[in-house]
This record gives C-alpha cells, structure tokens and sequence, in this order.
C-alpha cells in the first residue's frame, strides 16, 4: 500500500508539471521549426511529442496505483497503454543522444557539419527511433496480450461464459515467459541504455573539451554550455539507470525482480526534467517562459490593484504629457 501511495504521488507530481512544461516547449518549437528549421529544433521537438505522448498515457499508470497495482481497467488497454509507456520512455534515451551527438558535430566540425546539416535528416532520425524502440518493445504488448488470450481461450473451452482477465498488467510472469522476457530486457539494457549512455558520455566530455580550448566564447556562454552538457549526463544517468539496471539483476538471478516498480518512478520524472533541457539549450523556450511569466505578473496586479504595473522606463502618453503641460 504505500508503494502504491508512493507511485501515485511520483505519478500525479510528474502529470502536474510535466503537461503544462513540455506543452509550453512544444508550442514553442513549433513556432520555430515553422520559421527556421534547425537539426537541434527538430530533435527537441520530437523529444517534446514523446514526453507528452508519455503524459498522455500517464493516467493509467495512475489508476493501476490507485487500486494498489491491481489493473481494474477493461485488460485490451493494458497491452497497449503499456507498450506506449515504455516505447516513449526508451524513445528519450535515443533523441537525448542524437541530441548530444548534434552538438558535438557543431562544436568539433563546424564548418564541415553546416554543409550537411539539413532538418529532413532529424525528421529521419527521429522515425528511425520511433521504428527501432517499438520493434524491441514489441514484447510489453505481446506478453500481456497472450495471457489475456490464454485466460479467454481456457474459459471458452471450459464453458465458462465470464471474460477471464489477469488481476494485474505486466507485473507477473510464468517460468515460461521469464525465459523470452529476461533476455529481451537483457538487449534493451546494453542496446536502447547502454550504448546511447556511452555515446552520451564520449559526445559531451569532447564538447567540454573543446569549449574550455576556445578563446571567443564568453564565460557566461561557456559555463552554461558545460552545465548543461553536465546536467543531461546526470539526467540520463539517474532517471534511466535504477530501471536498466534491474534488467540486469533480473537476468542474473532469473526472476523479475520486486523493486523494478519502484525503479521506474525515476524514468518517469524525466518527463518533467526534459523541460530544463529545454530551458537552458533554447533561447527561445527562454523567451517564451519569461513572456509568460510577464503575463502571469501583470494579471495577477491587475487582480490585485486594479490596474496594469507601470513599466518606470515606459514613456508617458501624448494625454498625460497634455495634463502635466496644462496650467492648473
């Protein structure tokens, strides 16, 4: 019970800031990508669509936790929810990659990266990912959709006229199905986590390399480039990590083990750690969240005062200069 209270809360935490940040990001990308389509846009943005895709599909996460991970939905959205929720999760993995290895490229070829740097070839990487992450997540699907089949076949044939479901969705397994899912999970860990860390990791160390060697970028530039080549090594250490590494222990002592529920929560803040990503690799996003954050002031002073703040290096109106000029 309170793994579950635990999850719901890490659950209904992401939803609350995740939504409103990754919608903000996405408007914003696609006014830009609209405008000037750029590698790094394109990325982002799909980032952008698979975070909100998660978000989308958050809320039966958040159901099955309510009812103490027992799933009390109709069983055909276990499958498929399921599936969404993990194909998104790794598909970050992937883009958060493409993202590092476009700004080594920038940073180490520049002048031969701008002659081939064109949008369409993110919109490929991006399907790529799409295609790639579903194929090895094809086993979320398969595995609960064969034993609701296996529980409606068996009624069938007994005569039963009640639709047999399991009680939960992808949490209980046969020595059977441990055998096809261990090994699987095996994959994902060293080929959608481990692989994509590791070239994380080469892509930002050469990019702070190189930024530290160059004399005509700021300090104030330089130090926020590197903080955030740092802070995303740390994001994809910390919300990926504790989850691939159960894949692992779970492959070596041949069972699915316990505690992976409560590895995931980790995975799941990322969609609300995307966002700060987002912040500091866009100017744009920046502009737009201070926009924003000047309306939202301006609003609540006008709920408060009555009248809009006046900005002190604002110049007076042709009416109030008219007053001030006029004899008393």
């Amino acid at each position: 019970m309170v793994c579950s209270r635990l999850l719901l809360s890490v659950y209904i935490l992401t939803f609350l800031m995740g939504v409103p940040a990754n919608i903000l990001a996405f408007c914003t990308f696609c006014r830009k990508v609209r405008r000037r389509a750029a590698p790094i846009d394109v990325l982002l943005l799909s980032l952008t669509i698979s975070d909100l895709i998660f978000l989308f599909f958050l809320p039966f996460k958040m159901k099955e936790a309510s009812d103490d991970m027992a799933w009390l939905m109709h069983y055909s959205l276990c499958p498929f929810s399921g599936f969404m929720f993990y194909v998104t999760i790794y598909n970050s993995t992937l883009l958060l990659t493409a993202v590092s290895v476009e700004r080594y490229l920038g940073v180490a070829y520049p002048l031969r990266y701008a002659l081939c740097r064109r949008p369409r070839y993110a919109v490929l990487a991006s399907i790529m990912f799409w295609v790639v992450t579903s194929m090895n997540l094809s086993i979320v699907y398969i595995i609960p959709y064969v034993q609701w089949r296996k529980g409606v076949d068996s009624d069938n044939n007994n005569g039963s006229s009640g639709a047999w479901a399991p009680t939960t969705c992808y949490l209980i397994f046969t020595d059977e199905e441990l055998g096809i899912l261990l090994p699987v999970r095996l994959e994902l860990f060293l080929v959608l986590f481990c692989i994509p860390f590791l070239i994380c990791c080469f892509c930002y160390a050469n990019f702070i390399l190189i930024l530290s060697r160059l004399p005509n970028i700021s300090r104030r530039r330089r130090l926020r480039a590197i903080g955030l080549a740092l802070g995303t090594l740390a994001v994809f250490a910390i919300c990926f990590g504790p989850y691939n590494v159960s894949h692992v222990v779970g492959f070596v002592r041949k069972e699915s083990e316990s505690w992976r529920t409560e590895a995931l929560l980790s995975s799941t803040l990322n969609a609300c750690m995307d966002p700060f990503i987002f912040y500091f690799s866009s100017a744009e996003v920046r502009s737009m969240l201070k926009h924003c954050f000047r309306n939202i002031m301006a609003k609540l002073h006008i709920l408060r005062c009555g009248a809009p703040p006046q900005d002190p290096h604002q110049k007076p109106s042709k009416a109030e200069r008219y007053k001030e000029a006029a004899p008393s």
